[in-house]
């Protein structure tokens, strides 16, 4: 939903409405799926603001949208969400990278994360 989001930029309520006519999950499922999704929304800027800071080289413009949306909702979990161990967040991301960025997608996300996790305190 946050690459849907980045793509074509709709509020994260119609983004969230229109996923769920399509996928079925139990209610904890959507539940956490919102979370994230309002979460990074309503925190975007910020995020936005750390991985630039935290990415060498790398202009936000001109990152994978993929690893941007994967990156965002890392960054979020790491800085909001004392449930979310710091490290299930950055493997999971990897992973996700890894999965569904490009060939070198796990190791870019991964260093961005690690230097996020070492500098910014949890919100």
């Amino acid at each position: 939903m946050l690459y849907q989001m980045e793509v074509n930029p709709v509020d994260p309520h119609e983004a969230l409405e229109l996923f769920w006519r399509n996928v079925a999950a139990s209610e904890a499922v959507k539940e956490f799926v919102g979370r994230i999704v309002e979460g990074v929304h309503g925190n975007w800027k910020e995020i936005d603001k750390l991985i630039a800071r935290h990415s060498e080289h790398w202009r936000l413009d001109r990152m994978d949208w993929v690893d941007k949306s994967i990156l965002r909702m890392g960054v979020f979990e790491l800085l909001f969400c004392d449930d979310i161990p710091p490290k299930v967040a950055m493997n999971e991301a990897v992973d996700l990278g890894k999965k569904f960025g490009a060939e070198e997608s796990g190791a870019f996300i991964n260093g961005i994360l690690d230097k996020i996790s070492k500098t910014e305190a949890r919100v």
